[in-house]
């Protein structure tokens, strides 16, 4: 039965003709952002994963950043450190020479104190963003660095590297450090302070002799220590910067969309509108066919 009032065909080719419209735009939008879920609507799991995945990447690449940061405050100290080393083994050469009959030991003094000089002056410049990691006013700081961003089912956290400074863990600290200690045996002075003269005795030139080599020997383990963090936070570094590629490449999964699917269902959605419409043009022209019966 045909009628002029409702036409069946018509609402048929129209609702096809809506629905395939609909598909056309949401892969439209898939190859024009190069997303298959771009907004919680599209898929709601898919999307919730992918948001929290991706700020987990932001606060990743700021661990990223702190790691850098710390680098470069472990460098300034182990720099600090190797320096200070080849002035405490040139104050040694000093001292052995002082020991020789008829020198002159005024002048030796003269050349040690400026090689103390240059001790503090490099321990005092060892800063990095306001913080100095071989001088304090005193044992018990803290040398850390971030080290990661971690998430568990219960929260997230940050985790962090590095050691509580002992008395052999900094150059200087306020008369406990390795420089700035009491010399052993007769000598009451730190090394950084002490002076000799031609009263000065081959007993005592001897003791500090041994200062300068007990020096040197913490000197060299705290260097290793902090080394062994330089290798460390190099490590992470670059673990970090896995952890963020597969992060991304995890969330591309779930969201991205496949562009040689979409390319072709984009083709085929084009050709499906064309025939709506062309079906719905008939389906609309059916009604002008009843004038005929009337001619």
């Amino acid at each position: 039965m045909t009628s002029i009032n409702t036409n069946n065909s018509a609402m048929a080719a129209l609702q096809t003709l809506r629905s395939v419209n609909n598909n056309l735009s949401d892969t439209q939008n898939a190859v024009s952002s190069g997303l298959r879920v771009g907004k919680a609507s599209d898929n709601a799991a898919y999307w919730s994963i992918a948001t929290t995945m991706k700020s987990d990447n932001g606060a990743l690449s700021a661990v990223s950043d702190a790691l850098g940061m710390g680098a470069a405050k472990v460098d300034t100290a182990y720099t600090a450190v190797e320096s200070s080393i080849d002035v405490v083994s040139e104050i040694k050469s000093k001292l052995v020479a002082a020991t020789e009959d008829g020198v002159d030991k005024g002048k030796i003094n003269d050349e040690i104190q400026q090689l103390q000089k240059q001790l503090e002056s490099i321990s005092a410049s060892a800063s990095f963003n306001g913080e100095n990691w071989v001088s304090s006013s005193g044992t018990g700081k803290t040398m850390s660095v971030v080290s990661s961003f971690i998430r568990t089912s219960t929260g997230v956290s940050v985790s962090t590297s590095g050691y509580t400074a002992g008395a052999n863990d900094l150059l200087f600290a306020g008369g406990s450090g390795i420089l700035d200690r009491d010399g052993t045996g007769t000598n009451t002075s730190s090394l950084s302070s002490f002076t000799i003269s031609s009263t000065t005795t081959k007993g005592e030139i001897d003791g500090l002799i041994t200062d300068a080599e007990n020096a040197l020997k913490d000197m060299t383990s705290l260097g290793s220590k902090l080394g062994s963090l330089q290798k460390g936070i190099d490590l992470q570094t670059d673990f970090v910067s896995k952890l963020s590629d597969s992060i991304d490449s995890g969330v591309g999964r779930l969201v991205d969309a496949d562009m040689e699917e979409e390319s072709s269902k984009l083709s085929a959605l084009q050709t499906q509108q064309q025939l709506a419409i062309q079906s719905l043009s008939i389906a609309n022209s059916s009604s002008q066919n009843i004038l005929s019966l009337f001619r």
